[in-house]
């Protein structure tokens, strides 16, 4: 079973392809991902309207969102494991959620040039 389960925007063309790679480098399976652009998702302890406006992910009773979200996911795929544990160090991790508030900023833009190929 997996450890890990991800809710992400299936309706985002670039949030998609992010997750189609993501799958591929999870070979353990160690990932749920469940799509949250139809219905909010059961047993779920955070509403879909925050299910869409941030990246958000259960590891083990913990949810995490943002940067910390992404460093959880990255946790539980040997080959991007090491960046999920620097991410555990609070300068990167403070680093990492920066970069990720500046990524919602531009989100939209990167949604219309994905939708676009």
């Amino acid at each position: 079973m997996p450890h890990v389960t991800v809710w992400y925007d299936g309706a985002c063309p670039l949030c998609s392809r992010e997750i189609a790679f993501l799958r591929r480098l999870d070979r353990r399976g160690a990932i749920d991902f469940v799509d949250v652009s139809g219905d909010s998702p059961a047993n779920c302890p955070v509403s879909q309207d925050d299910l869409l406006q941030r990246f958000h992910v259960r590891e083990g009773d913990h949810v995490l969102s943002g940067a910390a979200g992404f460093a959880a996911m990255w946790r539980a795929i040997p080959l991007l494991r090491p960046l999920g544990e620097l991410a555990r160090l609070p300068l990167f991790g403070d680093a990492f959620e920066r970069l990720y508030r500046l990524f919602l900023r531009i989100r939209p833009r990167l949604q219309r040039l994905a939708s676009r190929t």
